[in-house]
Formats: structure tokens, sequence, C-alpha cells
């Protein structure tokens, strides 16, 4: 069953950091079977929510979408956005 990761960003503090973040953290997803479904400004509908931009990831499945999380790849990627946005991942089982 597909699981996806779901990327939402309230605050760009550095923009050439989150730049360079995601050149680094892009190719990881690919090695993890992973695949960008969406990504770009949010248009909010009703609720409360801050974000201004995100993301929508595809994986396999759950233990695909950790594995790549977990990844050393990745994690050496994760204090790049962690230090240019304020933001947040969720995973999301799929169909």
């Amino acid at each position: 069953m597909a699981a996806y990761v779901v990327a939402s960003l309230a605050e760009l503090k550095d923009p050439d950091l989150m730049s360079k973040y995601a050149e680094t953290a892009a190719p990881t997803v690919a090695a993890h079977g992973g695949k960008f479904l969406a990504s770009g400004d949010i248009e909010k509908l009703d609720g409360e929510w801050n974000a201004f931009s995100g993301v929508v990831i595809e994986f396999p499945n759950k233990e695909a979408a950790k594995t790549w999380y977990n990844s050393p790849e990745y994690q050496a990627a994760l204090p790049m956005r962690l230090n240019a946005t304020q933001s947040s991942l969720l995973l999301f089982p799929g169909d």
C-alpha cells in the first residue's frame, strides 16, 4: 500500500540553504522508491493552517518512507531543512 510524505513550510529563514537542501534531499527520495507528486504554493481552502508551501511525495509503502527518512543520506540533509525553515513532515498511509 502506498504511503505519502507531506511537507509543509510555514517560514523560510534561509532561501540559499533551502535550495541546497532540496538539491541534496531530492536524490535520496528516488533512491528509496519515492516520487514527487506535487510541490509549490499552498492555497488554504478552510481551517487553521499556516504553511505557505509544501511537497507531496509518494513511496511504495510506509516502510520505504521510514527507511528513506532514517537513511544516512537524508539524515545528512535534514539539518539544512531544519535550519532553513520552520517546517513539518507528515506520513500518511495510502489506499
